[in-house]
């Protein structure tokens, strides 16, 4: 069992109890992720992002969200506070297993990164940003605008979900494009609302080479540093991480208690 979390010295004492409750139930905390089969974030929504990025989406890991925020949220399914429920789910198997699809971005056909939550690309300058939309090959449209978000699942309640997309289940591996703040006139054109795209298609971005071909380009909530892009390759991923599910907290049960 390994444990991410950001320093916090406020926090210490709470951390400490969570490892002698880790070892009394005889789990071996170790300091090395990849000796790990568990690996536990402990803090938000972010730092489970974090997490597993950090650890390289393992495969064969089971991820575990520990809230220290006060509330339960997306990715967080304990509180650190409430070590009750966690004995609870851990010594009458109140636990199961939750498979979140991944997005796959290769940046020019030579870097690729996965994402839980979303890629999103934005102007690296004040200036329209244009990007000929390719899906299957196919040339969907040409965006003007300030950039995209493309989505999975589970991150369609984030920064989607601002933007109007839908809130999109889980156990449908797709990716969803939104657009940020498009140029819609009577000589530029955009369809204008989210769209999603199946496990089989191919969504590429192909950046128009204007003077804004150094974008801002992001992988959940990390920034990605490459110069002078090309194109964006975006498929869901035939990755997946497995998450804890508990009963009666499904991803819907999330949902309503974070928004409803």
């Amino acid at each position: 069992m390994y444990f991410y979390y950001r320093p916090d010295p406020s926090k210490t004492e709470k951390l400490e109890t969570l490892f002698e409750l880790a070892k009394r139930y005889d789990f071996n905390v170790v300091t090395d992720p990849t000796i790990a089969n568990i690996i536990i974030s402990v803090g938000d929504d972010g730092t489970f992002l974090e997490a597993v990025r950090r650890t390289g989406f393992k495969q064969d890991n089971l991820y575990v969200g520990i809230s220290t925020t006060g509330s339960l949220s997306i990715y967080c399914d304990f509180l650190l506070e409430d070590t009750s429920t966690m004995i609870e789910a851990m010594t009458t198997k109140q636990i199961e297993v939750r498979r979140y699809p991944l997005l796959e971005a290769t940046v020019d056909k030579e870097g690729t990164f996965l994402c839980l939550n979303e890629f999103t690309i934005r102007s690296g300058i004040i200036k329209t940003f244009v990007i000929d939309v390719f899906i299957d090959n196919f040339h969907f449209e040409t965006f003007r605008g300030d950039g995209m978000v493309v989505s999975t699942p589970t991150g369609s309640t984030a920064y989607s979900k601002s933007l109007n997309g839908a809130v999109v289940d889980p156990t449908l591996p797709c990716i969803q494009v939104s657009e940020l703040a498009s140029l819609n006139t009577n000589r530029y054109r955009t369809l204008g609302s989210s769209f999603l795209l199946g496990e089989n298609r191919k969504l590429t971005l192909k950046v128009v080479q204007d003077g804004n071909d150094h974008p801002t380009m992001g992988l959940d909530n990390d920034a990605m540093s490459v110069k002078n892009v090309h194109s964006i390759d975006l498929k869901v991923s035939e990755q997946k991480i497995k998450t804890v599910k508990l009963k009666d907290n499904s991803f819907w049960h999330k949902v309503k208690r974070s928004f409803l």
